[in-house]
């Protein structure tokens, strides 16, 4: 008798425990090679045990078949916790998790003290908090965890891995000051990841503050204000003063319950790591906010390519806990390596499937650094408009001034064709940084540089995480290039090399040669053959080609980084100290 053809499923519903005969059914296998697949995870079973959901649901998302239509998170292998629909019996309402994000000295960090003084108890001493990168407060009897690491830098290079770790994004504002590049990253950034806003005007005691006017710029960048008749809440505080603290965690329970935010306890554990350090005594030891379930001290888990059991819980106020449930931040001791922030926390059944997933997941990572291709690139994107898919071109525009950055906006908001969708992530001023290349990471977009490029850090992120950034000086250039990807006609032809850096650092003037600026080379090489951009403070004033190159007396052909050399420069003269060269050639890419 033949056996019957099998079709392997791409996605299976697990909403029990369940046998591996089922599961193999369910997933198009035969018993034997789900048996396989199982044992390579750690879990020796035969085809009528029961395996647990929990377990069933870890093996069959390592081994590439989706649950509960929820994608593995890249690199990570094990469905993300965040988008899990929590469906079950016994999920019941747990605590917001708060992120405070916003301009640098507008008071992220004194509003976090202010609120966690409001919460403190006579019972405490001082109030002081253990550092674990998250701290509760109670107020009217229910629960608010406050993530430690103010910043849209953090909450992005989480997110970047696949994490969603925060419900609400508040949003601080100084009213003397207003909205300010890095407030407007801020809004960016929360928008991005699709977790409502409420505004914290602080500093409202200060004399020269102007409520109306900063409510007014909020409004200019799509926040509009309730009282306006918008959807944004604005709450006045100051921190100082301890005043509007009161309010601001009012309504942060408010939005919270309108937010209806759940997760079922009875389940393992799955969370997210937020801080890791290293202890001379206790070994690796990282902070985990529990999301879904309870941890409890014995219990293996898994954490990106780490593993371990929970040897001991310490909370945020310093005490040994026995076990963590939803929205829970802890400290965790007990794992064999240092695991990465953003990293997704797993509880399992047993030691031997956390040692088996967290090997098979390094193996992987090894083999994605070898092959790794880039985030979102014009070919890529491209060749998915060809083989017929929808899909969406995310950018991130960067340019030397508003004016360019509204042309440029304006110019890619009419190219939307049917087919693709384009989303304009974030805009800003100024050279391409590394908080760009994260959110660009983040959200699988490519970065657009106008008459600007990338500092070095920038430069380093982008390579790294396998970031496009595309530099022009031609506005109809950048327009051209999107406009033929986006309705498929051909790849970009030309693409730009960076070879390296040069610092000017003194400068001769010859008679009837003119300037020629002494350089340090901080890194690659500077060929007699490149083109050269002028860049200063991170913006590009002249893209031209080498007059002369010469090293002390001698002309030379290239010059390698640590070494000083003079260079001429074709048709310009207005060089200034402290002004960077970047070499660079441009390589033709065939279609």
């Amino acid at each position: 008798m033949e056996e019957p053809v099998r079709v392997r499923a791409t996605e299976v519903t697990i909403d029990g425990p369940i046998t591996v005969r089922d599961l193999a059914e369910r997933m198009g296998l035969s018993g034997t090679e789900l048996i396989k697949s199982l044992i390579r995870l750690g879990i020796v079973a035969n085809l009528n045990q029961v395996l647990d959901p929990e377990s069933a649901r870890v093996a069959v998302t390592e081994m590439g078949v989706k649950v509960h239509e929820v994608e593995r998170a890249e690199g990570q292998g094990a469905a993300r916790p965040e988008d899990r629909i929590e469906d079950e019996e016994g999920a019941v309402p747990r605590p917001p998790v708060v992120t405070v994000m916003g301009h640098v000295d507008h008071g992220k960090t004194s509003l976090l003290d202010a609120i966690r003084q409001t919460n403190v108890t006579a019972g405490e001493a001082g109030g002081i908090t253990q550092h674990i990168g998250a701290s509760t407060v109670d107020w009217q009897g229910k629960r608010i965890v406050f993530l430690d690491t103010p910043g849209h830098e953090a909450f992005t290079a989480m997110r970047a891995r696949g994490a969603r770790v925060t419900d609400i994004a508040v949003l601080v504002v100084a009213a003397d000051d207003g909205v300010m590049p890095q407030t407007i990253e801020a809004i960016n950034h929360a928008r991005a990841a699709k977790v409502p806003i409420i505004v914290a005007l602080n500093k409202i005691d200060k004399p020269n503050a102007l409520p109306d006017r900063v409510k007014k710029q909020l409004q200019e960048h799509g926040l509009t204000p309730e009282e306006w008749g918008g959807e944004t809440i604005v709450v006045p505080v100051s921190a100082k003063e301890r005043t509007g603290i009161n309010d601001l965690l009012d309504i942060i329970i408010l939005v919270a319950e309108m937010g209806e935010l759940k997760a079922n306890p009875d389940r393992r554990a799955r969370g997210i790591i937020i801080e890791t350090r290293l202890d001379k005594g206790l070994g690796p030891v990282a902070s985990v906010l529990v999301q879904s379930g309870t941890l409890r001290i014995g219990d293996p888990f898994v954490a990106g390519t780490a593993f371990g059991r929970v040897r001991a819980m310490v909370d945020d106020k310093g005490n040994r806990v026995e076990e963590a449930g939803p929205s829970t931040p802890v400290e965790v001791v007990g794992f064999d390596e240092l695991p990465e922030a953003g990293d997704l926390f797993q509880g399992l059944a047993d030691d031997k499937m956390a040692r088996e997933i967290a090997s098979q997941r390094d193996l992987k990572k090894r083999e994605q650094e070898l092959g790794t291709r880039a985030t979102a690139t014009l070919a890529d994107f491209l060749s998915h408009i060809r083989e017929g898919e929808k899909r969406q071109l995310n950018l991130v525009l960067k340019a030397d001034v508003q004016g360019s950055l509204e042309a440029l906006k304006q110019s890619f908001e009419k190219l939307e064709e049917p087919e693709v969708g384009i989303d304009i992530i974030h805009t800003g001023v100024g050279g391409v940084t590394e908080s760009d290349v994260n959110l660009a990471k983040a959200s699988e977009a490519m970065i657009i540089a106008f008459n600007v490029t990338p500092d070095a850090s920038a430069r380093q992120a982008a390579e790294r995480e396998k970031v496009e950034i595309r530099t022009y000086r031609v506005i109809y250039e950048a327009i051209g290039d999107v406009k033929a990807a986006i309705k498929g006609l051909r790849a970009p032809t030309f693409r730009e090399v960076v070879q390296g850096h040069a610092e000017v650092r003194e400068l001769f003037r010859i008679p009837k040669v003119g300037t020629i600026a002494g350089c340090y080379v901080t890194d690659g090489k500077i060929t007699r053959r490149s083109r050269i951009r002028v860049v200063r403070d991170g913006i590009i004033v002249q893209d031209t080609s080498i007059a002369s190159l010469k090293h002390f007396k001698d002309d030379v052909r290239e010059i390698a980084a640590g070494f000083e050399c003079g260079i001429g420069l074709e048709n310009f003269q207005d060089i200034k100290e402290g002004d960077v060269l970047e070499a660079f050639t441009v390589e033709e890419v065939r279609p």
